[in-house]
């Protein structure tokens, strides 16, 4: 299958998405950290509706530009959580959220490195 790494950095990501509600992620984002956690987990979560439109979208189209991009934002998506570990109310600190976060990374740029 071509990209097989991409989809499964793919299948990480949503997985972390997943887990980014149980560790109230909107907490460390700016603007929504201001709202109360029933608004900021609603509007976080009434984000990704479009969010994963646009990516699920732009696969089917095969825009391989967007894929290789993606794999680039899978590594960059672990940098910032690196950097964010600092934060207060980051919940990201058990085994199995870096395992999420670094396995997008991980097969991000697997897909990165061989595809193109």
């Amino acid at each position: 299958m071509e990209h097989a790494y991409f989809f499964v950095g793919l299948a990480f990501i949503t997985m972390h998405e997943m887990d980014a509600i149980r560790c109230k992620e909107w907490r460390i984002f700016p603007g929504l950290s201001l709202l109360n956690d029933y608004w900021g987990m609603v509007v976080f979560q009434l984000a990704h509706i479009p969010l994963f439109i646009w990516v699920f979208s732009a696969i089917y189209q095969g825009h391989e530009s967007f894929i290789r991009n993606f794999d680039l934002f899978l590594v960059v998506h672990l940098i910032l959580h690196i950097l964010f570990l600092w934060h207060k109310k980051n919940e990201f600190k058990d085994w199995i959220s870096w395992s999420i976060i670094i396995g997008a990374a991980v097969f991000g740029l697997l897909d990165y490195l061989t595809a193109f």
